[in-house]
């Protein structure tokens, strides 16, 4: 199994990234698929999560700001983020779990300046 991040970078206060987890070696349209973070000197955090069914939850300092959506058709999870603020500085990782085993990303680094 293998999950790959991609899309983070450098943004002002205020605007937008699109981040995307494709994934291979698994059955995507079975499996949940979340976003987690970790900033500097804090635990990870779960973001947002979206069933195989394409419900959704968010952690409640983005909800209204960021969206998780699936592509199954491209084995691909996509977390967009606007009106990003300085706090959302973090590295952002794609999580699934497939046959009772815990997969992780490796990360990419999303900074907000102000």
């Amino acid at each position: 199994v293998h999950l790959v991040e991609s899309g983070g970078g450098l943004v002002q206060a205020g605007g937008s990234l699109r981040l995307s987890c494709v994934a291979s070696g698994i059955t995507f349209r079975l499996v949940a698929m979340g976003w987690y973070r970790q900033a500097p000197g804090k635990q990870r955090e779960l973001v947002a999560v979206i069933t195989n069914s394409g419900a959704t939850n968010y952690a409640d300092s983005v909800k209204g700001r960021f969206t998780i959506s699936r592509d199954n058709a491209k084995n691909t999870v996509y977390l967009q983020m606007n009106s990003l603020k300085p706090e959302d500085t973090a590295v952002y990782y794609c999580r699934t779990s497939w046959i009772s085993t815990e997969y992780w990303g490796q990360g990419t680094q999303v900074t907000v300046s102000s």
